[in-house]
């Protein structure tokens, strides 16, 4: 069975992202408000109706911005981890929540969404892998490393949404204060361009069809310039690079 994929935003002012075949779907994160997710479902042509739940990954508020208001609109379950859940300021009562814990797969209709933990400031963060049928998409941002366990989920991957935060001589000349560039850079920030094409090259699994380049920095990164970086080694896999601002179209992955 297919899943069909968009980035409706990406980048430190906000993150989600949907995964889902034609009855069921989920979003992973919601830090853009329920305004802006309708709207960009809407042009997408992706029913707001057909979204079951929502998968957070950690609390920082580029990530969870606009919950409260579109998990209490459309009374959507979030899964977060009671770590997570302690570390947020959310209204606990307006929509329902539902604990997860790593490596135990959610069953959402017909998608099974597995979360294992990553490195990142955060209380208890994580990263997910949604299968539907033997097609995989998974969605890692916010790492610090490549760990084993994103080596392993990442081998397995039809499509992966996955960070190329920030390019290393951007970060290291750019006007951030030294401790900001230390926590970025710092095994619990974000995965570089050049981690990422590492992880890429070396784990790519030849069925992967598509690669989304997620949380581009705004001031330490250039979409060209991982565009670049990337072109040479994709093969047959198509490349597209989220932004910051907008969704992307939706992609259709899998062949059956």
């Amino acid at each position: 069975m297919s899943l069909f994929i968009s980035s409706l935003n990406s980048g430190s002012n906000g993150n989600c992202y949907y995964v889902g075949n034609e009855q069921e779907a989920v979003l992973i994160d919601a830090g853009i408000s329920c305004r802006q997710a309708e709207t960009r479902l809407r042009r997408l042509g992706l029913p707001i109706r057909n979204i079951k739940a929502v998968f957070i990954s950690h609390e920082h508020s580029d990530h969870i911005s606009g919950l409260s208001q579109l998990a209490g609109k459309y009374q959507l379950p979030v899964f977060i981890t009671p770590e997570t859940l302690q570390n947020t300021r959310l209204v606990r009562h307006v929509f329902p929540i539902r604990p997860f814990s790593s490596h135990e797969p959610v069953q959402i209709g017909d998608l099974s969404i597995t979360a294992f933990p990553k490195y990142h400031d955060a209380a208890d963060p994580h990263s997910f892998m949604i299968s539907c049928r033997g097609t995989n998409v998974g969605v890692f941002t916010d790492i610090g490393v490549p760990c084993d366990q994103l080596i392993h989920h990442f081998s397995q991957c039809h499509a992966a949404f996955l960070e190329t935060n920030y390019d290393e001589e951007m970060l290291a000349q750019g006007r951030y204060p030294y401790f900001l560039k230390q926590r970025i850079r710092g095994g619990k920030g974000h995965l570089s361009n050049q981690q990422a094409l590492d992880l890429f090259r070396a784990h790519k699994p030849a069925f992967m069809s598509h690669v989304l380049l997620a949380h581009l920095s705004k001031d330490n990164n250039c979409p060209q310039l991982v565009r670049d970086l990337f072109l040479p080694h994709l093969n047959t896999t198509e490349l597209i690079v989220a932004s910051r601002n907008e969704e992307t179209p939706v992609f259709r992955i899998g062949a059956n």
